[in-house]
């Protein structure tokens, strides 16, 4: 790895990141009529890091060897059903808090319906996490790995970069009444939420990533995230009593973000006790 080639890509993605999805919001307001979370601007917040790590590794010598597109699925089979099991297991044991407090309601759930969507909702967010993971994991995070950063300085620049390209969307992609359904506070509030939980998941995410030395098993991991707890909570069915949202939602609350982390913690001593590679990832 040439070390000062990666750092200044790494400025370029970070910059172009940062700032995509406020030219989408620039777009969408000379662009009214749209419909809410189908419009040119967000489109253009989606997939321009992708298309920017495509042409980082294929012309501005990133090259794609650590891009983690390797399933190594039957030897690394326990860390993939980790990936499947870890937002299903923090939900229900979150959940159980609730039942056993009496704050959530849990008589809108309807089975068939819920796991009829999730099973439809995982196979869409298999197709659209590839390209997300593609990037904040396959590259964003894989170069950090490859520059010898410390676990911590990982976790934070991957994590803030991650979570900051989001805050357009909070801001203003996202229909107010979808965010209400989540966290009932202002919009500043709930990115700030949003982006604390998304450093916290970083470590989950880094960790499984670096275990597997894969990209497939985050988006396997992203994956069921996005069929589990989403829709569990902004299609009703379940509700959290007013006032409990920030410590029992599935989306945000402080008892399953720790839980997260714990096991992202959790996993990170399990590699840690691996024997050390002979090699920067991924061959």
């Amino acid at each position: 790895m040439n070390r000062s080639k990666t750092i200044r890509n790494l400025w370029i993605f970070s910059f172009v990141a940062l700032g995509i999805g406020w030219l989408g919001v620039w777009l969408d307001g000379r662009l009214p009529d749209q419909a809410a979370e189908e419009t040119l601007g967000m489109a253009v917040w989606l997939i321009t890091p992708l298309l920017l790590v495509v042409v980082l590794r294929t012309f501005f010598g990133d090259g794609w060897k650590d891009a983690g597109l390797r399933p190594r699925l039957v030897s690394q089979w326990k860390w993939y059903l980790v990936a499947f099991l870890v937002f299903p297991v923090v939900t229900l044991l979150s959940l159980a808090v609730g039942a056993l407090t009496g704050w959530v309601d849990f008589s809108p759930f309807d089975a068939g319906a819920y796991f009829s969507t999730f099973a439809m909702l995982l196979g869409i967010n298999l197709l659209k996490n590839v390209f997300e993971e593609s990037v904040w994991r396959g590259y964003l995070t894989a170069k950090l790995i490859g520059l010898k950063i410390g676990d911590g300085g990982i976790y934070l620049l991957a994590g803030m970069v991650w979570g900051l390209w989001h805050l357009p969307y909070y801001l203003e992609f996202l229909p107010e009444e979808a965010m209400y359904t989540v966290l009932p506070v202002q919009k500043g509030w709930f990115a700030a939420i949003a982006v604390v939980n998304m450093l916290v998941w970083t470590v989950l995410f880094t960790e499984l990533f670096r275990l597997t030395e894969s990209v497939w098993s985050v988006v396997l991991l992203h994956a069921v995230e996005d069929a589990v707890i989403n829709h569990l909570v902004i299609d009703g069915f379940v509700v959290l009593q007013s006032g409990t949202e920030i410590l029992l939602s599935p989306i945000c609350g402080i008892l399953p973000t720790l839980l997260y982390l714990s096991i992202g913690l959790w996993l990170r001593r399990m590699r840690r006790r691996l024997p050390a590679p002979d090699s920067t990832p991924f061959q």
